[in-house]
C-alpha cells in the first residue's frame, strides 16, 4: 500500500500530436487547477494550438478530445496568415510603412532605415548574411525603445508623474503594462504599427501611473493624453494580431 501511495505520477507531455488528412499538428497541453472543462483554442496571432485541461483530467481523454477536433484545428490553422521572416527581400512595416530588407554589405556596419536607388524605403543590413534576422530584430527593438521613450516623456510631462523605467519585450498577451511601482513595459512590435498606435499605447500605460485600473477616471485621462484612442484601439483589433506573424 505504501509503495502505491508514493508512486510517481508521470509528467504530462508538453505537446500532443493530432493528425488530419495527412497533416500532423502539435497541440500544447496546459493543465490548470482552475479549469472546469477541456478547452481548445488556436491563436490567430501566433498559430499556436493550446489544449487546456482540468487538474484531474486524464491525458488519454485529452488526446481523444484533441483528435475529435482535428478538422476544426486544421480549418483554424488554414486561416492563420503566413509568417513573414526577417530575411533579405521580405517586406516589413516600420512605423506603418512597408520596408524591404536589403543585405547591402558583408562588412559589419549599422542597420538603418533608408531608401534605395529608386527611392523605395528599405532596412539596410550589413555584416554576415547569416545574422540578418537578428540584426533586423535588434534594430526594430532599439527603434521601439527610442519611440516609446519620446512618447512616454511627452505624456508624463502632461500628467506630471514620471515613469520609473521603460522596457520593450516580445509580449504575447498584452501590448503594454504598468507595474505598481511605475515601471512601464511595451511590445517592441508596436514599432511596426502606425505612429499614432504606439503613441496611444504610451498614453494608455502612462495613464495607469495615476489610475492603476480601467475605471472611467482612467479612460478620461487616456483620452486627454491621446485623442486618437478609439482609432488606435480599432487598428489593433483589426491588424494587431498580424504583427505577431512577423519575424
Amino acid at each position: 500500500m505504501k509503495s502505491a501511495l508514493f508512486r510517481r505520477v508521470p509528467a504530462d507531455p508538453p505537446h500532443l500530436k493530432v493528425s488530419h488528412e495527412g497533416q500532423t499538428f502539435k497541440v500544447a497541453l496546459k493543465r490548470r487547477p482552475t479549469a472546469k472543462r477541456i478547452t481548445l483554442r488556436v491563436s490567430h496571432a501566433t498559430g499556436e494550438v493550446v489544449l487546456t485541461i482540468p487538474e484531474r483530467t486524464d491525458v488519454g481523454l485529452a488526446q481523444k478530445f484533441a483528435d475529435s477536433h482535428s478538422e476544426w484545428i486544421a480549418s483554424r490553422l488554414a486561416k492563420v496568415p503566413d509568417r513573414v521572416l526577417f530575411e533579405t527581400g521580405a517586406l516589413v512595416p516600420l512605423r506603418g510603412v512597408p520596408h524591404r530588407i536589403v543585405h547591402w554589405s558583408s562588412i559589419r556596419g549599422v542597420t538603418q532605415a533608408t531608401r534605395d536607388g529608386a527611392g523605395e524605403p528599405i532596412i539596410a543590413v550589413a555584416g554576415d548574411a547569416a545574422h540578418v534576422a537578428r540584426r533586423v530584430r535588434d534594430f526594430l527593438e532599439a527603434e521601439a525603445k527610442r519611440d516609446f521613450a519620446v512618447a512616454v516623456k511627452k505624456h508624463t510631462a502632461q500628467l506630471g508623474i514620471p515613469a520609473k523605467r521603460i522596457t520593450v519585450r516580445d509580449t504575447k498577451s498584452r501590448w503594454g503594462s504598468c507595474s505598481a511601482n511605475g515601471a512601464l513595459n511595451f511590445s517592441w512590435r508596436l514599432i511596426m504599427a502606425p505612429p499614432f498606435v504606439l503613441d496611444y499605447l504610451a498614453a494608455h500605460e502612462v495613464a495607469h501611473l495615476r489610475e492603476l485600473n480601467h475605471s472611467q477616471r482612467f479612460w478620461k485621462i487616456t483620452y486627454q493624453l491621446c485623442p486618437r484612442t478609439d482609432e488606435a484601439e480599432a487598428w489593433l483589433k483589426t491588424y494587431g494580431s498580424a504583427l505577431h506573424r512577423i519575424g
